[in-house]
């Protein structure tokens, strides 16, 4: 979504510029080629990467030799480091005439913080999304564009499509009832390992409505497994549902300064499997793990993590966002959020600042 916000507003600056990308759908139709779908490229967690270990070498040749086919002018990095740094360093190495931009930085501050040396040295010029990075980056000797958080550009272009209240309970049917929404993930370990103890909490709440934010890449079946059709299942509406909601449980990620910027109090929902856990702890050096949190330094919404996500306490939790002296406190966190992410812009600043490099 936010690549392909930033191809858009490279058009503008370039009218002929010409992509190949490796991305979803959303990049596939701003681009001229699609080299390869995320579906193919995307494994989460260690045994999702061990499990799929070939595929990715084989991507890696693959993502290498189509490179040198295309020979393009710019290679532009988002995230992903383990993948797109071996890609930098290779076409550093191989001396091709390409700028290397990196656009939405791996998360090097919470782990691995000496990956700042490795990224400066195979790349060009480094756009970061988050307030505090380019102190970091700093602090190691590196100058680094802070363009602002893209999230936002994203949902100014939604607001003018959301639904009306009355629409929305015509399109999916939650009643008269508050609604509080569910937002398992978007892969299918996420909500495997999130969503049955999610469900567990609905009979402590008669008084309220629950409906699931579907991921489009998930098929409906594996939502069913869990609701048994006893809860209603919105696909490519979670802005929709949040904008109706008072309240929302969420997986770590994104998704949770999407909620913020929607001023839905939230419980952050997060278990990544026991191994995977105790490993990140002794490898991550963070001392929250929702952006949220991280952005404000602060507990401004509360993390259930591991054991922690049990129905007992996630009722507990639930029930302190419903309350409406709580809730005041966390959207006034809100509201300092959004001025750190940097207003709205990011899309343009950044393809602005790629032109201008470029010339």
């Amino acid at each position: 979504m936010h690549a392909a916000n930033m191809m858009k507003e490279l058009k503008k600056f370039d009218q002929e510029a010409y992509f190949r990308v490796w991305g979803g759908d959303r990049m596939a139709k701003q681009a001229q080629e699609l080299a390869k779908h995320i579906r193919e490229t995307s494994f989460m967690g260690i045994f999702g990467v061990l499990w799929n270990i070939k595929t990715i070498k084989r991507n890696f040749k693959y993502c290498e030799s189509d490179i040198d086919k295309f020979q393009p002018d710019v290679l532009i990095l988002i995230d992903n480091s383990g993948f797109n740094l071996r890609i930098a360093k290779y076409v550093k190495e191989k001396g091709l005439p390409t700028k290397i931009f990196y656009y939405i930085l791996p998360q090097a501050w919470a782990w691995k913080k000496k990956r700042v040396h490795t990224i400066h040295q195979w790349t060009d010029r480094i756009f970061s999304i988050l307030p505090f990075e380019p102190d970091f980056y700093k602090s190691y000797g590196y100058d680094i564009d802070f363009v602002g958080h893209p999230i936002i550009d994203a949902l100014e272009q939604k607001k003018a499509s959301l639904i009306s209240p009355e629409e929305f309970n015509q399109k999916f049917g939650p009643g008269e009832k508050p609604i509080i929404a569910l937002l398992p993930g978007s892969r299918k370990q996420e909500i495997i390992g999130k969503l049955p103890k999610m469900l567990k909490i609905i009979p402590h709440f008669p008084d309220y409505d629950f409906i699931i934010a579907g991921s489009e890449t998930i098929d409906l079946e594996l939502y069913e497994k869990y609701t048994q059709g006893k809860v209603k299942i919105a696909f490519g509406a979670t802005y929709d549902i949040l904008n109706n909601s008072q309240a929302a449980l969420v997986t770590s990620g994104t998704a949770t300064l999407e909620t913020a910027l929607f001023n839905v109090p939230q419980i952050v929902c997060y278990k990544p499997g026991w191994l995977t856990y105790h490993l990140l702890k002794r490898i991550v050096s963070i001392n929250y793990i929702s952006m949220v949190n991280i952005i404000l330094d602060k507990m401004a919404v509360q993390e259930l993590i591991q054991d922690g996500l049990k129905e007992k306490r996630m009722v507990k939790e639930l029930k302190a966002i419903l309350n409406e002296d709580r809730r005041i406190e966390i959207l006034q966190d809100y509201e300092l959020l959004r001025k750190k992410l940097g207003g709205t812009g990011a899309s343009k600043r950044v393809a602005e600042l790629m032109i201008e490099e470029l010339s």
